[in-house]
């Protein structure tokens, strides 16, 4: 699927120049591991301005999940791996979230207003659902589809960021791995990053998926009974091209020694 189709089913809320509601890496990749990255990207729409954001605040952690992009550009081409990239601020709308969610379009974020996002209409929030969190999930669905029809095992992977403080509250992770109803892929990479020996790893921490707080693993991973995992990295530890790199290549390792056994014989 190409950023075209994207662009094609999206309405007038994006104008020429507006980046693409998504990007895709190695569509053709022969790795069983489908990436994707919700909080990749931070644009904004030209039609909404900055949101009313102070300048500088769309870079802070509330604007996007710093540091995954780059560990996802990195880590993709190691695996040879699909990977879907979304380029939106998560303060437009938040494609892990479901649409009906409070925190689908946010008034506030870590104590940080979002005037822009003060009283919306139905009209304007369904403009931006239809224009951003609309193909984008099209794309890793078609994805899916097509794997399924080749009969191609998926293994599904999303790639998040966290802030190492949250309302004035250290986090000593430095990585953690999500799951709701399902966790064998999460144990099963929980025990390798933990097996490395220079790790805290987070079990359902700092996050844990749920229905309510949660898109992508609910609707793509666990509907489809595809082994799954969320995978959060700690941001100062990415922040980098360096922390980025080493990152990719351990991902890339442990990704690889995880796989087997979740793949037919």
């Amino acid at each position: 699927m190409s950023p075209d189709a994207g662009r094609a089913a999206a309405p007038s809320l994006l104008r020429p120049g507006d980046p693409e509601p998504f990007e895709l890496l190695h569509p053709h990749g022969a790795s069983p591991w489908l990436l994707v990255v919700d909080h990749a990207g931070q644009a904004i729409p030209r039609a909404l301005g900055g949101l009313g954001l102070a300048p500088g605040a769309i870079d802070r952690h509330i604007g996007w999940d710093i540091g995954i992009a780059g560990v996802a550009r990195r880590l993709a081409p190691l695996l040879d791996a699909w990977t879907v990239l979304q380029n939106y601020s998560r303060l437009v709308i938040d494609c892990n979230r479901p649409l009906d969610s409070p925190t689908s379009i946010v008034g506030a974020s870590d104590g940080t207003a979002v005037p822009a996002n003060a009283a919306l209409a139905p009209a304007e929030r369904a403009a931006r659902a239809q224009a951003i969190f609309a193909p984008y999930h099209a794309c890793i669905g078609h994805a899916l589809d097509l794997r399924a029809t080749q009969a191609r095992p998926t293994l599904l992977a999303t790639l998040h960021s966290f802030t190492p403080s949250m309302g004035g509250v250290e986090r000593p992770w430095h990585c953690g791995v999500l799951y709701h109803r399902d966790a064998r892929l999460a144990h099963a990479l929980r025990d390798a990053l933990r097996a490395e020996g220079d790790l805290a790893v987070g079990d359902n921490q700092p996050y844990a998926v749920s229905d309510a707080s949660d898109y992508a693993i609910p609707v793509h991973g666990e509907r489809r009974a595809l082994p799954h995992v969320e995978l959060e990295i700690r941001q100062d530890l990415i922040a980098d091209a360096a922390g980025q790199e080493a990152w990719a290549r351990r991902l890339a390792r442990l990704f690889g020694a995880v796989a087997p056994a979740f793949l037919p014989g």
